[in-house]
């Protein structure tokens, strides 16, 4: 009985029938806001049994029993969302600030981010074209190069080699993935360093493992900037990684351990998943394979990000159950895609910046 707790538990503490649990939290949330009757029959239960046992109370309602219901009892409030889209927006204002200020420092020389597609592929190319109008939107100019399919990897390591060598590319985009002929990794460790602004080498991925100074892989890195911008602790935290990419999820789960969290790496073929899954307080969900990731898996007050994005607009999470038991959540789409191409677009303007430096 609440009167046995201290005095101040007791202004905080209700009274709720069991039988009121048995919807689904968003049914539950309708009717405290409708006709408000969990509040006023929590009071007259806490009233009326206060000093009873817990034999007695349960006769507050029949055949069920009276539980405790404060802030951590039940999870009835909306998640928290992160909205990558209206971060990514804010970036571009200051960024475009910063090609300004790059212009005038270089005579007028425009930034430039070069972009390589090999093949026609209409995802890729979808993805390229939309990173060439963001480096618009906030003053830069983009270099668009288009190889066909039948494309070599030394005919793709000659042209990256001679964007390396040009002055005016502040940074180099080879689009993911290419036509299965070309050795991809070969060719995204040809990228110099100081271009690597999509974060694809090896030499860069090491670095920022290390905790040296790097460019982030883009995906995991708008995820980390997503997280801070909300203010969502990381430290101590059991974070849980599934995917294992060499550009996504293992540079995420580098980023969240130099982070201070406690990382786990799952993938498709983790066994017990679920249960690992379970006890995280951050997910991620970077697997590429649709709704693999199931809510009933997350437990309540975790923190949700979903990298993936399928047709249908559906990512590697479960998304809908999510909303009302998740403390945080990215949408799909608007989480973290439009966060990937404003890191992107973000490390360029860097690089030019450390170029004049």
């Amino acid at each position: 009985p609440d009167i046995l707790l201290p005095k101040q538990a007791r202004y905080q503490t209700a009274l709720i029938p069991d039988c009121l649990l048995r919807p689904s939290f968003r049914e539950l949330r309708m009717i405290l806001r409708t006709i408000g009757l969990v509040n006023e029959k929590a009071k007259k239960c806490s009233e009326r049994f206060s000093s009873q046992g817990p034999h007695e109370m349960r006769k507050c309602c029949p055949h069920h029993t009276c539980l405790p219901l404060n802030s951590g009892a039940l999870n009835i409030m909306p998640a928290q969302i992160l909205d990558g889209k209206a971060i990514a927006q804010q970036t571009e204002a200051e960024l475009s600030e910063r090609v300004a200020r790059l212009k005038e420092k270089s005579g007028g020389q425009t930034p430039i981010l070069a972009t390589i597609l090999v093949g026609g592929d209409p995802a890729s190319a979808t993805y390229v074209r939309m990173k060439q109008n963001a480096c618009k939107r906030v003053g830069m100019a983009s270099i668009a190069v288009e190889m066909p399919k039948e494309t070599t990897t030394e005919e793709l390591l000659v042209k990256i080699n001679e964007l390396n060598s040009n002055p005016n590319c502040q940074g180099i985009l080879l689009q993911h993935p290419v036509p299965p002929q070309i050795e991809e990794r070969d060719c995204f460790d040809s990228i110099a360093l100081e271009k690597d602004v999509d974060g694809v080498t090896c030499l860069g991925f090491g670095r920022m493992a290390m905790g040296e100074e790097a460019y982030g892989s883009a995906t995991p890195q708008g995820i980390m900037r997503l997280l801070a911008a909300y203010d969502i602790p990381l430290q101590g935290k059991h974070a849980v990684v599934v995917g294992r990419s060499p550009i996504l999820g293992k540079p995420m789960a580098m980023m969240l351990l130099n982070a201070n969290a406690t990382v786990t790496i799952c993938h498709s073929r983790t066994e017990n998943l679920p249960a690992i899954i379970g006890g995280a307080d951050l997910v991620v969900g970077a697997v590429g394979k649709p709704e693999f990731i199931k809510a009933e898996w997350i437990k309540d007050g975790a923190v949700v990000v979903d990298a993936g994005y399928h047709p249908g607009g559906v990512g590697d999470i479960e998304l809908g159950p999510l909303y009302d038991r998740a403390s945080a959540i990215t949408p799909v789409p608007g989480g973290v895609g439009p966060m990937t191409i404003n890191t992107l677009i973000l490390q360029s303007v860097d690089a030019g910046e450390k170029k004049l430096a």
